[in-house]
Formats: structure tokens, C-alpha cells, sequence
């Protein structure tokens, strides 16, 4: 990988930046805390996968792309889940509506992350599909004292924990419970959250030895974590306002089960998101997803690009505030515009860039450093590769792709569907390929053929 650069990221647990040194070399191991898939995503939900993709990017370029492990989780069991599973098909058995309502809005943040520019992680569990770890890991908790039943419940004793609250540098005697599950007299604590809760008739639920129930919302990233990345990781990453209470549960809960003196060595954490100056709320109307601002004119009366989210998105550091614009994304079109595309070919990315971004991801230095090598290349076409390996350092362009036979044919025949959608008139249909083919890289272009007078559509791979 050539020289390495000296990574330092800022660790919300010590409050101060820190020399990155990977637990092993040939597996840095990273872990973030994905969305729950009750509704489509929303501009917040963004961030996070924007932000931590350039970390997984970064990590990739200094120590190999095979040599990164990055599990971003889906929690797909939630009280807000339940209610939309029960409003939208009420024929059906609970379970069965749950899958539905979770497989079609999962698939759409998926797209929506292709869509912006993320890389796919090494792993996407589904907390659905980790209840047996949930599990184990309660029983390990209650057998080391730290967890008892009480009124149907299993909850963590979290003054069985003397330093709890690490993280939040909260005091125990200020907490508040953190669980997704009313707050009852049973605890011993105010600060003791739910680990499993038993489940009634019209609620999910699994078998387990404490009777059918469901897992509360923090034992679900122990458990996946552990799962996939072992009892201590190298970072975890999520948004400021996970910071309590769900990553001081998944600490309390992890090091508990596991003896370990930490759950993940760094922990990084971005900033809030705002929009047009405001909090986001459906309330204030200024609530926008993902989906929407990909595929409808709802904020500033027009599509917006995912490179210029993406873009929009990186022009502000990770840790700060960001209000989210339509004056930002008209800033961030204007930027783009203005740089050239490229092929990477074998070039590596511009080490001032390289050094921007392994200084706590400093996205907006890196950007001046992107903007000043495109002029140049602009200029000089000998730069151009230079300058195309360090934008897709940062997502701004696709990586290398090679694309084989079947990939081709793939894309010719949904090129043929959509042509077939379009002379039955069935216009919605056919946006709806244009659109996943966009989202996945490839844009189409119609025409006629000049000599038969038919509608005609070629297609080429867009940064």
C-alpha cells in the first residue's frame, strides 16, 4: 500500500483524539449502527452511511481492501415496526407481516445508500436473524450477576456495573431508562433497561428460557457485533444521539457478558442533522427521506443527484452540525460541475487528500484539496487519474469496476424491459428501471434510430 499514512480519529470514549492502531493488521474491524427499517430512510439516517463509508474507504486504502471488515445492522424488531406490520396487512399472521413491511423498506435503504455513493459493508445482519446470540448472551449476564427477571422482564442491573456511564460521562443517579418498553416499578434501578420482555398474542416473539418475548433495542448490536467482529472491535461508529442510551447499553451489556475491559477501542460519532435551519420533525414539515430527495421534487421543487448529497454531505465535518439546504445543494451542483470526469486507471489518490482524511476524516479539507486537483487537471489531463482515485476516495466516483458478460446482459435486459414498458404506454414501470439502473451507476440514453424512426436506448457507467 506504499507509505502509510498516521491515522488519528477523535474517540468519543476519552474525549480526545487518538493514534489509530488496529487490534490485527490483517482485520481492522468496524461497526455501525444501521437504521430501523419501519419507513423509508430518512437525510438523517445519511449521514451515517455517508460518513463511515469514507472511514471504510480510508481503511481499505491503508491497509487493503481485503484486510477491512465493516457490519452495518439492520434492526428489523421495533414497536414502530409492529404497529406498521399490523396497519398495512392486517390478514396476516404478525410475524409474516413484519417480513413484509422489513424486506421492502431494507431493500429501499440499500438502494438509497448505492445511490449516494456508499460501498456495500462486508456484512448487513438483520437482528431478526441473531435472537439465538441475544439470548446467549442474556444467559451469560444473568449467571455473572448482572441481569434478573422482574414482571416478565429480563433487565440489565446497571449498578452491578461500577463504572456505567463511561461513555455519556453521565452519573448513575441521573440516568434515565433507555429501553423501547414503558418504564414500570419493577426495576431496581431508574437506569435498568430491558434486555427481553415477553410478548402478548399480537406481538412477535420468540422462544426463549425465560418464555416468548422479544429482545429490547440495545442487546441487538452486542450480539451482532460479537457475532460477526468478536467480544473487542476496533471502532464503532453511529450518530451523536446513539451515544445514550443505546451505546452505553451495548458497553454495559458486552463487557459485562464478555469480561472485557472495552467493547470497541475508538468510537466515533457524527454530528446532528438539521434541515433548511430547522430540526427535522413531520411536525415542523421539513421531514424529507432519502428516497425523496433521489426521486421527487420535495425539497426545492426538483430531483437532486446522489453525488450531490453525498457531496453536500462531506462539505461539513463529521462531528459538526449540519443544516441541510437547498442553498447547500445548489453549492455542492456548482462544485461538481466544474469537475472533470475520469477514469482511475492505476493512479493512486493525492496524498494531501490521503493525510485530510486520516486526520479524523477532515471531509472538508480533503474537498478544497479534490477542488484545487481538479482544476489542475482540467488543465492537465495527465492529472486526471490522480484526480479520479482521490474523488472516489471519498465516494465522489465510482471505484473500478470490471464489468463481465453477465453484468452486460443483465443491464441490456432491463435496457429491452423498459423499451417493452414504454411502447405499452406503461411509463411508471419503465422510470422505476431507469431509476434502479441510475442508482446502481448506469445511465440510459434515448433516442431514434435514424433510419426505421424507433425509439432506441444506449447506456454507459456514470461517476
Amino acid at each position: 500500500m506504499g507509505t502509510e499514512p498516521h491515522l488519528k480519529f477523535y474517540n468519543t470514549l476519552t474525549r480526545e483524539k487518538v493514534d489509530f492502531k488496529p487490534i490485527d493488521r490483517e482485520n481492522v474491524r468496524l461497526y455501525v449502527c444501521g437504521p430501523t427499517v419501519y419507513d423509508f430512510a430518512h437525510i438523517g439516517n445519511a449521514r451515517p452511511a455517508i460518513a463511515f463509508d469514507v472511514l471504510f474507504r480510508l481503511l481499505r486504502r491503508v491497509y487493503g481492501e481485503t484486510h477491512v471488515t465493516y457490519v452495518r445492522n439492520i434492526t428489523d424488531v421495533d414497536d414502530k415496526i409492529n404497529a406498521r406490520a399490523l396497519r398495512d396487512h392486517p390478514g396476516l399472521p404478525l410475524n409474516e407481516a413484519i417480513r413484509l413491511v422489513t424486506e421492502k423498506t431494507e431493500t429501499q435503504y440499500r438502494e438509497d445508500a448505492v445511490a449516494l455513493g456508499c460501498l456495500e459493508p462486508t456484512a448487513q445482519p438483520r437482528a431478526t436473524e441473531n435472537i439465538p446470540q441475544m439470548i446467549e448472551i442474556i444467559e451469560k449476564l444473568i449467571a455473572k450477576g448482572h441481569a434478573y427477571q422482574a414482571a416478565g422482564e429480563v433487565l440489565f442491573d446497571t449498578k452491578s456495573m461500577a463504572d456505567y456511564g463511561q461513555l455519556s460521562k453521565r452519573n448513575l443517579d441521573e440516568q434515565q431508562a433507555g429501553a423501547r418498553v414503558a418504564v414500570e416499578e419493577h426495576k431496581k434501578s431508574p437506569g435498568d433497561f430491558v434486555l427481553w420482555k415477553l410478548s402478548d398474542e399480537n406481538e412477535p416473539g420468540w422462544e426463549s428460557p425465560w418464555g416468548r418475548g422479544r429482545p429490547g433495542w440495545h442487546i441487538e448490536c452486542s450480539a451482532m457485533s460479537g457475532r460477526y467482529l468478536g467480544d473487542v472491535f476496533d471502532i464503532h461508529g453511529g450518530g451523536l444521539d446513539l451515544i445514550f442510551p443505546h451505546h452505553e447499553n451495548e458497553i454495559a451489556q458486552s463487557r459485562c457478558a464478555h469480561g472485557t475491559d472495552v467493547m470497541a477501542n475508538v468510537w466515533m460519532h457524527n454530528g446532528f442533522l438539521q434541515v433548511e435551519g430547522r430540526k427535522m420533525s413531520k411536525s415542523e414539515g421539513n421531514f424529507v427521506t432519502i428516497y425523496e430527495l433521489l426521486h421527487t421534487e420535495r425539497l426545492g421543487g426538483r430531483v437532486w443527484p446522489g453525488a450531490v448529497l453525498r457531496l453536500a454531505m462531506l462539505m461539513t465535518h463529521y462531528r459538526e452540525p449540519i443544516d441541510f439546504s437547498v442553498k447547500r445543494l445548489e453549492e455542492a451542483e456548482r462544485l461538481l460541475a466544474k469537475w472533470p470526469a475520469a477514469d482511475i486507471g492505476d493512479a493512486a489518490p493525492d496524498a494531501t487528500i490521503v493525510a485530510a482524511l486520516a486526520d479524523d476524516l477532515n471531509t472538508v479539507a480533503a474537498i478544497q484539496a479534490l477542488h484545487a486537483l481538479a482544476q489542475a487537471a482540467n488543465a492537465d489531463p495527465s492529472i486526471l487519474p490522480t484526480f479520479a482515485a482521490s474523488a472516489a476516495l471519498l465516494g465522489l466516483l465510482p471505484e473500478k469496476v470490471e464489468m463481465d458478460d453477465a453484468v452486460v446482459a443483465e443491464i441490456n435486459r432491463r435496457v429491452r424491459a423498459r423499451l417493452e414498458l414504454l411502447k405499452a404506454k406503461n411509463f411508471a414501470e419503465a422510470d422505476k428501471i431507469r431509476e434502479v439502473l441510475l442508482a446502481e451507476g448506469i445511465q440510459l440514453k434515448d433516442g431514434k434510430d435514424p433510419v426505421t424512426g424507433e425509439r432506441t436506448t444506449t447506456w454507459e457507467v456514470k461517476r
